[in-house]
């Protein structure tokens, strides 16, 4: 078993306060968040753009190992997530995934893209909905 871990560290009040976030591999270490950052467009980073980050890159991975078994190769796979804050409350994911996939027809992408959005590890560890549009470049 494979496991990972970041660390927060928040000093002050909710609203005023100031918070850094790192990562094990170093990727991002003291990387600035605030109430700003998360709530409105302060500058620095925010738990849902992490999320969003996080589920974007587990899909596409996911997505190649989906198209290689189905006998495609990818020559690439761009995704946008975008997390939906409402009310305090992380109430949706829409992945947008645009690929590059020679010999492969847009309907066969869809099946294959939604498959991969249902099996992604971040897909099934999140509660929430999760839309996707998929398209071929």
């Amino acid at each position: 078993m494979k496991k990972r871990f970041a660390t927060a560290k928040w000093i002050g009040t909710g609203k005023e306060g100031t918070g850094t976030l790192s990562s094990q591999t170093g990727a991002f270490s003291d990387a600035q968040y605030s109430y700003k950052s998360r709530f409105e467009e302060g500058t620095g980073t925010n738990p849902e753009e992490l999320i969003a980050a996080a589920h974007a890159g587990c899909f596409s991975m996911k997505l190649s190992f989906v198209l290689g078994e189905a006998g495609f190769t990818p020559d690439s796979i761009e995704t946008k997530c975008t997390i939906s804050l409402d009310n305090g409350s992380i109430t949706e994911s829409h992945l947008d995934v645009k690929a590059t996939v020679p010999g492969l027809d847009g309907e066969k992408f869809k099946e294959l893209a939604n498959k991969a959005k249902e099996s992604c590890p971040v897909s099934k560890a999140l509660s929430i909905n999760i839309s996707i549009e998929a398209a071929l470049a």
